[in-house]
């Protein structure tokens, strides 16, 4: 896993702050590129690495797993859903994995892309560079730059498709009347 990619930074941060540090090394990057050569492999790597990580957290007991999903990411799942797949859909706050009984959080939800950019900037985190070999050519990068491109004539775009998501509501959403647009910092 890593496609030579550098951990020695979030491993040295994770022992200054006393926190357990695992890598789980797959062969999903040869899996995914070199054997099954897929033309569209964001879906299948994202499960793949998704199942890796559940059983690394069931092989050492544990049964809660944050994932770093953020408010933009949010937006372009729903809005890829909507325009790839028809279908209204998104990913939500708190999954329950009833098969394996994890529970994935995503405690970054309500924050915004550039917030935690700056963020990471300021207080001078390790920032991994996606070495994936599509990066920047993918269908959500599509979607990123429709939204911001969308957003030059309606500025308030990410607010109010986010917020349709609560109130529509997709299962697990904040209920009717509790959305409050993030906070640009």
């Amino acid at each position: 896993m890593g496609l030579g990619m550098d951990y020695s930074g979030i491993e040295a941060l994770c022992q200054k702050l006393d926190v357990p540090f695992t890598l789980v090394k797959t062969e999903i990057g040869p899996v995914i590129f070199d054997y099954r050569k897929e033309k569209n492999p964001c879906s299948m790597c994202s499960k793949m690495r998704r199942g890796a990580l559940n059983q690394a957290l069931l092989d050492k007991g544990l049964n809660k797993l944050a994932l770093g999903h953020h408010y933009d990411d949010a937006v372009e799942t729903f809005m890829m859903s909507l325009i790839y797949e028809g279908r209204i859909s998104c990913f939500q706050p708190v999954t329950n994995l009833d098969r394996t009984g994890i529970i994935q959080i995503r405690p970054m939800l309500y924050i915004r892309e550039q917030t935690i950019d700056n963020f990471a900037g300021r207080m001078n985190l390790p920032v991994l560079e996606n070495r994936c070999p599509v990066d920047k050519q993918t269908k959500r990068e599509e979607i990123k730059k429709l939204i911001y491109d969308l957003s030059a004539t309606y500025p308030d775009l990410k607010d109010r498709v986010f917020g349709a998501m609560q109130r529509f509501p997709l299962p697990e959403w904040e209920p009717k009347g509790r959305y409050k647009p993030p906070k640009d910092v």
